[in-house]
């Protein structure tokens, strides 16, 4: 399981995972393979103690206040209150892990399975410490990683100024969209191609305000088409200016606090905030005369993901992971089949970042989480990197040793997840049977956070893949595929909607209504008409019990086909053609056709066609021919609930507890259905796709005409080939189309057709004519068909009109209008198929 936030409360993407992951696993299990699915939950350094601080600013005191080990000690606290609320959340959904292998991101185990990880890397030399440009987040006083900045498009201002050449009266112009950086500028870049201004290219210019002179270089970077084509440079606050800096060898100069004020480097600025020095600098150069203009401009914002403020590029000293080497095996086990990743087209987006990957920042400014095991001596200058916590100095022996004050990035430790939950780096029997893993399930927004990290890690500290697998799911939008935000008012709570339509119901809509890696759209109407679908189940099964007599014969039924009806044979292949194909879905990953498929097969055949006329037999037939009856609907509804019970396991168990069973004590650990048959009953399959053509087109006539249900009714049928074997299901047309037993005419064809008679002609030929004497009042309907056309006749004159208007043609737009024609189109049909009607009635 992805182990959720271990304080936070379940949502839908929690929803989905869950229930995607306990498909796969009830499957799997029921198919009679050692099935292991182990839950757990995540420290969430920053989300945990984001929480944590915001409860003691409640009280009126910090975690600088109470220092690090109360605070430490509050932030257990907190996780023992909170941290099993999404596990019990978990188990309401019907996630079926062994819960009794349950582990924590920081529990002793896992622990120190994160010192062995860290250990190992740094003896290869893999992990360093050291001065970098990083993403900082003033509000969590924290460093972040790459991925987790989010870029919005946001309006903002693109300012022109001027950068004076030293001892001169020219000057450059550049443009920025932070001026605050101006302070901390340690170069002017051209283009080394740009005819403006090479000739000041080994020339100073002077900084804004402050007057350090900087030198003006060339660099092949700088976009000779953006702005004024000039770049002022910036290493210790912009990516590719420190990129720039390290080619030239310039000067970094840090103009920041951690919170994001000024530092002593942005001279009097010192002290303000980087908005408030934005906004105070520009107006100091605009009375120098330094500004030239000031243009709006659209522009990608960073944020923290987490807090939501805007990320300052920092200069900082952090520790890091060589991440290259890590990534080219990551790149050659999926290169190599090693890895699967389903759906295929996420492996292109996988190697492409694995291939431009940069080190990996994995230091946070943060009390919760796992401390970095790294100890500095004040005796002397060397460092101790420990798997146990060290009484003095690796180096030099000296005593006076200090733990590096910062934690790992939360992702360093659930990177280990798939072999440090079994027991790494012990070698334990947990290990050897289920590393590796066969399927790793996740939403594809962290297969770059997560899964990449995992695949990396299993390969570098097992030698093997962590899983064969990895599917990846879509998101979950509203109805109308927006993002879910509390600020739209359109997040739909899953405890909610459990409350309201049932576990069952949302586990279904959202295991067929996706698509492996797609985004769906999710609308509570969707999750209604499944709640639907488990009380059609629930009737279904009440039905067969009710009904059931001695029909125990529910495991190895086997059946004379020649002792049974077409109807008997139609529901036993299609139960077996069910089978064969959910299975073959199941096998390749599509969960959302499989439960579509054994939804249409349940409702559409089995409740709606083979149940129904199970009624009419067991109601009228011979003692054999309702013990047949029984044992079928018993096999074919112990087998559906079998396969249902994946996606709804709370009501296929709760049914399926009613049905005989002989050795299986529970549905859960039951078989799955096997293919019981290869070849294709095609006669009863033709005979029955007949059969349920007629009876529908005689309800649909009736339907038309408003002919009360009850009501038997005549009917003459030109059966032509078909005349023997509907013939043979008489009684069950005669039932199920509620028509007249003594005034059926079935024939292969009729010499006269009945006049003043409703009519239709199937696909497979067959006429069928309902008399409407005897079955309608004639006037009665002739005269509501009449009304029912003038008041057609009066809509299409007045769509029409409004087309033949020229204005309204010439200034509506193009859309509006075709919707018009259309709507004209349909009222047009309408109107002759009730002319035709009233051909038929005779006016």
């Amino acid at each position: 399981m992805p182990p959720p936030n271990v304080t936070g409360a379940l949502h839908i993407g929690h929803a989905m995972t869950a229930s995607v992951e306990d498909l796969m696993i009830r499957y799997h299990r029921m198919r009679g393979r050692a099935s292991l699915w182990i839950p757990g939950s995540d420290h969430a350094g920053i989300a945990t103690q984001l929480q944590v601080e915001r409860a003691l600013r409640a009280e009126g005191t910090s975690r600088e206040e109470i220092g690090r080990e109360k605070f430490l000690e509050r932030t257990w606290s907190w996780k023992e209150q909170y941290g099993g609320i999404i596990t019990q959340q978990h188990r309401r959904l019907g996630a079926s892990c062994d819960w009794e292998r349950e582990r924590f991101t920081m529990d002793e185990g896992l622990s120190r399975a994160v010192r062995e990880a860290f250990v190992r890397l740094y003896e290869q030399e893999l992990i360093y410490r050291g001065e970098y440009l990083i993403n900082w987040s003033p509000g969590l006083q924290t460093a972040v990683s790459d991925l987790e900045v989010e870029y919005f498009e946001e309006d903002g201002y693109l300012y022109y100024f001027k950068y004076m050449v030293t001892d001169s009266e020219e000057y450059i112009p550049v443009a920025t969209t932070r001026p605050e950086t101006i302070l901390g500028d340690t170069a002017v870049a051209v283009h080394p191609d740009d005819e403006r201004y090479q000739h000041l290219v080994g020339k100073n210019c002077v900084v804004p305000i402050l007057g350090r002179a900087i030198p003006v270089i060339a660099d092949s970077y700088v976009d000779m088409e953006f702005g004024a084509g000039a770049l002022k440079v910036t290493p210790g606050h912009d990516p590719n200016d420190f990129e720039i800096g390290k080619r030239h060898n310039l000067a970094i100069i840090n103009v920041m606090n951690k919170d994001a004020t000024m530092n002593k480097n942005a001279g009097p600025y010192a002290g303000l905030n980087r908005f408030d020095c934005r906004k105070k600098l520009w107006a100091d150069m605009e009375a120098e005369d330094l500004t030239i203009k000031t243009d709006a401009h659209r522009m990608q914002v960073p944020r923290s993901q987490r807090g939501g403020e805007v990320v300052e590029p920092m200069v900082s000293t952090q520790w890091f992971v060589k991440i290259k080497p890590m990534a080219q095996k990551g790149l050659e086990a999926v290169a190599n089949g090693d890895i699967k990743i389903v759906p295929e087209r996420f492996t292109k987006i996988y190697n492409n970042w694995l291939e431009n990957i940069r080190d990996w920042c994995i230091s946070r400014q943060l009390w919760w989480g796992h401390r970095i095991p790294v100890w500095y001596c004040d005796d002397c200058p060397e460092m101790t990197v420990a798997r146990q916590d060290p009484t003095e100095c690796a180096h030099c022996g000296g005593k006076n040793i200090k733990q590096d004050p910062d934690v790992l990035d939360t992702w360093f430790s659930s990177g280990l997840w798939p072999f440090s939950t079994l027991g790494w780096p012990d070698d334990t029997p947990d290990l050897r049977r289920y590393y590796p893993n066969t399927v790793m399930e996740t939403g594809y927004d962290i297969l770059f956070f997560w899964v990449a990290r995992m695949i990396m890690n299993g390969l570098e500290y097992t030698g093997q893949a962590p899983f064969q697998v990895v599917y990846l799911h879509g998101l979950i939008r509203d109805e109308h595929g927006a993002k879910m935000s509390k600020s739209s008012g359109n997040v739909i709570d899953p405890l909610v909607v459990m409350d309201k339509y049932g576990t069952d119901a949302m586990r279904f809509t959202l295991l067929t209504g996706s698509t492996p890696g797609n985004d769906m759209n999710l609308s509570l109407e969707r999750i209604a008409a499944n709640r639907n679908f488990c009380n059609k189940i629930w009737n279904a099964t009440r039905f067969v019990v009710s009904n059931r007599g001695t029909a125990f014969e529910t495991g190895s039924a086997t059946w004379n086909l020649a002792r049974l009806t077409i109807p008997d044979r139609w529901i036993l292949d299609r139960l077996n053609q069910v089978t064969v194909e959910v299975t073959r879905l199941l096998d390749n990953y599509n969960f959302g056709e499989a439960g579509r498929q054994l939804y249409d097969f349940f409702w559409s055949e089995f409740a709606d066609w083979y149940i129904e006329i199970a009624k009419v037999r067991l109601y009228r037939t011979d003692d054999r021919a309702q013990a047949t009856v029984r044992r079928i609907l018993v096999h074919v509804l112990d087998r559906s609930l079998r396969m249902l019970h994946p996606f709804m396991p709370f009501v296929t168990e709760a049914t399926w507890q009613h049905l005989p069973k002989k050795d299986e004590e529970s549905l859960m650990i039951a078989e799955w259905p096997r293919e019981s048959h290869t070849a294709q009953d095609v006669e009863a399959e033709t005979q029955m796709s007949v059969l349920i053509e007629v009876i529908r087109a005689i309800r649909n006539i009736r339907s038309e005409y408003n002919v009360e249900w009850g009501k038997r009714i005549t009917a003459h049928i030109a059966a032509g080939s078909y005349e023997s074997s509907l013939a043979k299901q008489a009684e069950i047309l005669i039932a199920l189309a509620q028509l007249d037993k003594d005034a059926l005419l079935l024939t292969d064809t009729l010499l006269v057709k009945p006049k003043q008679a409703a009519s239709q002609v199937i696909s497979s030929g067959i006429e069928i004519y309902l008399p409407l004497a005897g079955m309608i009042d004639l006037e009665a309907e002739r005269e509501r068909t009449r009304k029912d056309l003038a008041q057609l006749e009066k809509r299409i004159a007045a769509s029409q009109g409004k087309l033949a208007n020229a204005g309204f043609i010439e200034k509506a737009p193009p859309a509006v209008v075709q919707k018009e024609r259309d709507k004209l189109a349909d009222l047009e049909l309408q109107a002759t198929k009730i002319q035709e009607r009233l051909k038929e009635l005779g006016a």
